[in-house]
């Protein structure tokens, strides 16, 4: 069962599992530790040199969450695994479709791994390996938006902002680099998907692994860069269900992709 923000309960409710509140405040202290309940019989709390090297801190991030992703949610992706907190990413209250997980042990991690790839619901969900800091970071991040939300709007969503992305900063080329395809993604759905745009089906490259298998990326050839750079305004849009993350690229990129493709 879950209790307050999705934190996972044992069977016998906060005594036989996880201490339900301020885990964050925890995890950010200088020497933090997994705070278990003094009845679990035989579990030390952990400082950091407890675990192994291969993962010091068990955090994973994940990426592709549906945009109406919840806590409940991951913990019924990680069904079975110790979940000792959830952070998902939000950018001025925009959730941005990633969270931070952290277990309650290295051995954790390696499971959790396992499950990189897939489902939830029709989306499959990238897990991988991340830092510390990066973690650190994103709750940062949190705790600096929440207190322009509650100091400075007095309790209002903040006025929303034209932000300028590091996307906008990069020098472009006429190719970009599509990410999170569905893995049964065509040329023919691509092409619809850039509808305004001239696209020819030779200057698409669908990326493969070397046993034939989709990676859900894909290098799309423009007319122009400056038609590479228009087309950015596809950036999170939908194809299926799916929504797909747009870079600049280059034809460097997109040959040595093509080249893993046929071996």
């Amino acid at each position: 069962m879950y209790g307050p923000r999705g934190a996972m309960l044992g069977s016998g409710g906060v005594s036989d599992g996880y201490e339900v509140g301020s885990k964050r405040q925890r995890m950010m202290e200088p020497n933090p530790y997994f705070a278990v309940s003094s009845s679990t019989a035989g579990f030390q709390p952990y400082g950091y040199g407890s675990f192994p090297p291969t993962h010091a801190f068990p955090v994973v991030r994940l990426r592709g969450l549906p945009f109406n992703c919840t806590d409940i949610d991951i913990f019924k992706f990680f069904a079975g695994l110790d979940i000792v907190d959830v952070l998902l990413v939000n950018k001025n209250g925009r959730f941005m479709g990633e969270a931070f997980v952290v277990f309650a042990g290295s051995l954790q991690v390696e499971f959790a791994l396992q499950r990189d790839r897939q489902n939830m619901g029709r989306r499959y969900v990238e897990v991988f390996s991340c830092k510390r800091q990066d973690y650190y970071n994103a709750v940062a991040a949190e705790v600096n938006y929440e207190g322009i939300y509650d100091n400075d709007y007095n309790g209002s969503p903040p006025p929303r902002q034209k932000r300028i992305s590091d996307k906008d900063q990069m020098e472009y080329t006429e190719i970009l680099k599509l990410r999170g395809l569905p893995f049964s993604v065509t040329k023919s759905n691509i092409i619809e998907f850039f509808g305004e745009f001239d696209l020819a089906e030779e200057r698409i490259h669908i990326a493969s692994r070397s046993d034939g298998k989709a990676t859900g990326e894909a290098y799309v050839e423009f007319a122009s860069a400056e038609d590479a750079k228009r087309a950015m305004s596809k950036d999170k849009m939908t194809i299926g269900s799916r929504y797909v993350e747009l870079f600049p690229s280059t034809p460097n990129e997109a040959r040595r992709a093509e080249s893993r493709s046929r071996q």
